[in-house]
C-alpha cells in the first residue's frame, strides 16, 4: 500500500524515533479499529493524533475529557430552533476524534462513547445519526495518576482494538527532539485510501496453524491462574485483524508468526485483567503475555 507507507514516512517526520508506535496505530486504523493511547504527559500522544489527522485527510476534532463533562457534550443534543427541536452534533461527529484523557470523565461519560465505537452511530431521543465514515477514536490516558481519574470498566476497554504504550524514546533521538521542529503534515491520502486498506484487510489469508495459535492463547488464558477471566472472542478477533493489517502494511498477503507476535501486545494487554492475589504478588500483564504467547507460539523468540 504505497498510500500507507507515504503516510507511515509523514508521520515519522513529526514524531521522532516512535516507528513501532506509528506502524501500530497505522495497523489499527487500516484494521478499523479505535487506539487507546497510554504514556506520560509531554510524550507526543496528542501531537500524533493531530497530524494522524491531518496527513489523512480526515476531519479532527479533539474532546478534552473533565469530570464535568456530560454525554450530550460529547454525542450532540437536541436543540429549540424557530419552535422545532433540532438535532445539534457534538464533536463526536468528526472521522478522527481524540478523547483526550479519557479516564477523567465519569464513566456516564464514558459509555457514551460505546455506542460510537461499536456501531458508528450515535442515538438521541430514540433517533439514529450515523457517524462519519471512516471513524476512529484515539483516547489517551496516563498511566500513573489516580487521583481525579475513573478507570475504563471492562467493557469500554474492549471497544478498543489496540492498547499502544508510548515511552520515552531512545537517546540516539533525544538531540533530534531537542534540535529539531517537527513538521506539520500535510495531506498525503484521503478517506478512500483507508476505504480501500479496510477491503484489502479482509483479503489476506489467516493459515490453520495461525488460528489454532489465537485458539490456543485464549484458551490458556481462560485457565491462568494470575488472570480473573480469559480473552473473549472480540478480542481474539481484535488481535487476528490487527495481524493481518500489520501483514498488509508489511506487503504480505498473507499472515506470517511475526505478524501476530507483533499484534499481540495492543490487540491483547488491555484484555488481560489480573486477580488480586497475582497483583499482591507483583505479577504484571505483561509477564501473563509474554507466558501465554510463548505457550501458544512456541516458535516465536520474545524480545
Amino acid at each position: 500500500m504505497e498510500a500507507l507507507k507515504r503516510l507511515e514516512a509523514v508521520l515519522s517526520e513529526t514524531l521522532f524515533g516512535q516507528e513501532a508506535v506509528i506502524r501500530t496505530l497505522l495497523a489499527t486504523a487500516t484494521a478499523g479499529g479505535h487506539v487507546l493511547f497510554e504514556g506520560l504527559p509531554g510524550l507526543g500522544k496528542t501531537l500524533l493524533a493531530k497530524s494522524f489527522a491531518q496527513a489523512s485527510g480526515l476531519s479532527y476534532r479533539r474532546i478534552q475529557f473533565t469530570p464535568d463533562l456530560l454525554p450530550a457534550d460529547v454525542t450532540g443534543t437536541l436543540v429549540l430552533r424557530d419552535g422545532a427541536f433540532t438535532f445539534q452534533p457534538g464533536p463526536l461527529f468528526a472521522q478522527v476524534v481524540l478523547a483526550d484523557e479519557i479516564n477523567r470523565a465519569t464513566p456516564k461519560t464514558q459509555s457514551a462513547l460505546l455506542e460510537a465505537m461499536q456501531e458508528g452511530a450515535v442515538t438521541i431521543a430514540g433517533e439514529r445519526h450515523a457517524l462519519p465514515s471512516p471513524f476512529l477514536v484515539l483516547a489517551t490516558q496516563n498511566p500513573v495518576e489516580i487521583e481525579g481519574t475513573y478507570p475504563l470498566p471492562e467493557a469500554q476497554l474492549d471497544r478498543f482494538m489496540a492498547k499502544i504504550e508510548i515511552t520515552n524514546p531512545p537517546r540516539t533521538v533525544w538531540m533530534r527532539i531537542l534540535s529539531e521542529e517537527p513538521k506539520a503534515p500535510e495531506p498525503v491520502v484521503d478517506a478512500d485510501a483507508f476505504h480501500e486498506a479496510r477491503a484489502r484487510v479482509d483479503q489476506v489469508r489467516v493459515s490453520s496453524a495461525a488460528l489454532e495459535a489465537v485458539t490456543n492463547l485464549a484458551l490458556l488464558a481462560a485457565e491462568h491462574a494470575a488472570l480473573r477471566f480469559g480473552v473473549s472472542p472480540r478480542g481474539a478477533k481484535a488481535w487476528l485483524r490487527l495481524a493481518k493489517a500489520m501483514a498488509l502494511l508489511g506487503g504480505r498477503a498473507h499472515v506470517d508468526w511475526e505478524d501476530l507476535r507483533r499484534a499481540a501486545r495492543p490487540a491483547l494487554i488491555h484484555r488481560l485483567f489480573l486477580t488480586e492475589e497475582a497483583e499482591f504478588e507483583g505479577i504484571t500483564p505483561h509477564q501473563v503475555l509474554e507466558e501465554l504467547v510463548q505457550k501458544a507460539m512456541p516458535s516465536i523468540t520474545p524480545r
